[in-house]
């Protein structure tokens, strides 16, 4: 176990009391704060650093940020720090879990961002903090620019933009007024909307309040004005960001479409995220829904600058409706390539992607109608025509919801929630 306390580490560690993480590169670590719940954890990856952040609740509900690293691609952690600066100050969970980035620092442990949501005093706001030697100790929490204002916001994103700026995208009620607010407030569905039926008996209605809720990004330097991309946006879907080529920032949320239809939009930034394109839909699914799917998109660039999206929607097999995941890609920002289905099996939930240094793919999620929610994975590779074809990792699904996965030398890290919801932990392994 590799552990090492500065002063404020270790007064942390006395508070709560004990913190267990610890990896072999067979087995499974565990990122854990005593006696609390612990869970909605994400990570990121500068070669074999590794940084995971994650929620730690106590029994009488204030939550606290922590982050814990690695430098040996998740062999050990270090000893988790906290990262919010005002106690218990976080609000969070699965689908807008704290996000972290990282950027590389020759010569230097890279720099570390994490954005995560608080309760402001007219609604909820965003908060960051940063740290300069290796997650040891963060700085004080700050205001997201923008995010300041009436309304609720959330389900963020966080990259590392052109210009090397940690940039945020986040999804933001400032418009809706509070009798609007609390009509959609009624309307969200927080299992993936599998069981709701597939009609619209007030469309209009809905893509009317829907054009209330609005796109925002700004970076957390404060260097590009904060600024409304698109309203129409579903409101509690997670959203996705990652930098390319040239200059260029992307971006991906679930839209709410005429007649209800909640199906992926994606634009793209060609200066710096100073101006963004019109939006466009990457697949026209037909996902027809009276609420919130509460499961947003999962992106990735590769090497070439083509723009690799996963998302999941409803189809329907066996007379009846199944939550699949599907793969789709740009190279112009304009048009996307068919969708492709992923290999999944049951109900398939909350996915994430990344990619390696060689570009080869990893998706992971996890799936219910089981019994239990387990973790799925798949490997993407390109046919050499352009096409990526996804294979399913073998082997036995760890119980657990929420995965986040990373690349590190060598393989892919994953890390989910497992366990009681009241004493659950931050569980983390190789992909088999």
């Amino acid at each position: 176990m590799h552990v090492r306390f500065s002063r404020s580490a270790f007064m942390i560690a006395l508070v709560v009391t004990s913190v267990v993480a610890s990896h072999a590169a067979t087995s499974t670590a565990t990122l854990a704060v005593a006696g609390r719940a612990n869970a909605h954890v994400s990570l990121a990856s500068d070669g074999s650093f590794v940084v995971a952040v994650w929620a730690a609740s106590a029994p009488a509900g204030n939550t606290d940020i922590f982050s814990a690293t690695s430098r040996d691609s998740g062999n050990t952690f270090s000893a988790p720090a906290r990262v919010n600066s005002t106690p218990g100050d976080a609000r969070v969970n699965g689908e807008q879990p704290a996000r972290v980035a990282v950027k590389p620092r020759p010569g230097q442990a890279p720099e570390i961002a994490v954005v995560w949501t608080t309760k402001g005093s007219a609604g909820t706001k965003l908060l960051s903090a940063t740290s300069l030697d290796g997650g040891r100790i963060f700085s004080k929490s700050a205001l997201v620019p923008g995010t300041d204002a009436p309304g609720n916001r959330g389900w963020e994103a966080l990259g590392v933009g052109p210009g090397g700026r940690f940039v945020s995208v986040w999804l933001d009620h400032r418009r809706l007024v509070q009798p609007q607010q609390t009509a959609m407030a009624g309307e969200h569905h927080h299992e993936g909307g599998v069981t709701m039926p597939a009609k619209s008996a007030a469309p209009a209605d809905g893509v009317a309040m829907a054009e209330l809720s609005q796109l925002y990004v700004a970076p957390l330097d404060g260097s590009i004005a904060p600024q409304a991309v698109t309203g129409g946006v579903c409101y509690c879907c997670k959203t996705a960001i990652a930098a390319g080529p040239a200059n260029s920032l992307y971006l991906a949320w679930r839209h709410v479409y005429a007649n209800n239809m909640r199906d992926i939009a994606f634009t793209v930034s060609r200066d710096g995220g100073k101006t963004f394109a019109a939006p466009v839909r990457v697949s026209e699914d037909k996902w027809q829904i009276e609420g919130c799917p509460d499961d947003g998109p999962a992106m990735v660039v590769d090497r070439q600058g083509a723009v690799h999206v996963i998302w999941p929607s409803v189809v329907t097999e066996r007379g009846g409706p199944v939550k699949a995941l599907f793969h789709a890609t740009t190279r112009d920002g304009r048009t996307f390539s068919p969708r492709e289905r992923l290999p999944t099996q049951g109900q398939a939930n909350h996915p994430q992607l990344a990619i390696d240094a060689a570009g080869v793919l990893a998706a992971s999620w996890d799936e219910s109608g089981s019994g239990s929610r387990l973790l799925a994975s798949a490997i993407g590779r390109s046919d050499g025509s352009g096409r990526v074809r996804f294979t399913r990792s073998s082997g036995a699904g760890d119980v657990g919801t929420y995965p986040y996965l990373v690349p590190v030398p060598g393989a892919w890290l994953r890390a989910w929630t497992a366990g009681a919801p009241d004493r659950s932990q931050i569980r983390l392994a190789a992909l088999p």
